[in-house]
């Protein structure tokens, strides 16, 4: 009789617990859907709660840090129970941050980290060492000598910093290599494109080309191509998108620094869920690198 009531209260708190999990609701404030690294990123956090049996409401910025403080503001109207963001600009989103946390709702960052307000995790690859990765395989390609040209990703974003950071420390490193040519092509394929149209008619040594993102090494490499310089410039992206390793196994790319988008936004909706239960989470949750070539 009592093994009987062990059981059914068990059973019973089992159920209570199930019950509220399923019906927490997390947002998921994302810096655009017209890039295939986020779409991939809430892909993963789709599955994950689906998986976990949580809802989940994904707001997209749109590349538009305006339309993610609204999207956000949203969010926190709906009540939701945790907020996910992806920032579009790591100052700008502050005051979004800023107005979850008077509002009572935790939030964690993904991919990029925010310049201000509390969060309960930041989760994402080491840009640092991502860019370092990049810079390192590229002088030991030019044999630590050779002209190199480096195309950022928006300014404002940790991203584009800390990849500029570790790209630009390894090149430190190798006294004959030159960075000829630095610019900013947002993160897009097209501004990629048109970017390195310019470079290519300023600088007519080339060696090799590193992107802070994939999107701008696609573009790259189709003005290279047009150029008639593809066989001697080689272009190293970051993010491993399907269609960066597909141009790698092609022989269009050299290689990409290959980040887990869908497990960071996997690790997103598990993470989410141990700071609603109470538990300690670390500040940085890393996602392993790896060069793709």
């Amino acid at each position: 009789m009592r093994k009987s009531l062990v059981v059914l209260i068990a059973l019973v708190t089992l159920a209570l617990f199930s019950a509220a999990v399923s019906a927490q609701t997390i947002g998921l404030a994302i810096s655009t859907l017209d890039n295939p690294f986020f779409v991939d990123l809430k892909d993963g956090a789709e599955a994950k709660a689906a998986e976990l049996g949580v809802s989940l409401r994904v707001v997209d910025a749109q590349d538009d840090p305006a339309r993610q403080l609204s999207g956000i503001e949203d969010l926190i109207a709906r009540k939701v129970d945790l907020i996910l963001v992806n920032p579009t600009d790591s100052a700008a989103v502050v005051p979004a941050i800023l107005a979850a946390n008077r509002a009572g709702i935790p939030v964690i960052t993904i991919d990029r980290s925010a310049d201000g307000g509390e969060v309960a995790a930041y989760i994402a690859s080491d840009n640092v060492l991502g860019g370092k990765m990049a810079g390192e395989f590229i002088a030991e390609l030019l044999g630590g000598k050779g002209k190199v040209v480096e195309i950022e990703g928006i300014p404002g974003t940790n991203a584009a910093r800390e990849r500029g950071q570790g790209f630009n420390e390894a090149m430190a490193n190798y006294p004959e290599m030159e960075v000829v040519a630095r610019q900013e092509a947002g993160f897009d394929r097209a501004k990629g494109l048109t970017v390195m149209e310019n470079i290519l008619q300023a600088q007519p040594e080339i060696d090799a080309v590193f992107c802070h993102n994939d999107e701008m090494a696609l573009g790259a490499i189709i003005a290279i191509q047009a150029a008639g310089r593809a066989d001697k410039i080689k272009v190293v992206g970051f993010d491993a998108t399907d269609d960066a390793v597909a141009a790698v196994k092609e022989g269009r790319m050299l290689a990409t620094v290959a980040q887990q988008p869908r497990l960071m936004g996997a690790l997103g909706v598990e993470y989410a869920l141990k700071v609603l239960q109470g538990e300690e989470v670390a500040d940085f949750i890393p996602v392993p690198l790896e060069l793709v070539k």
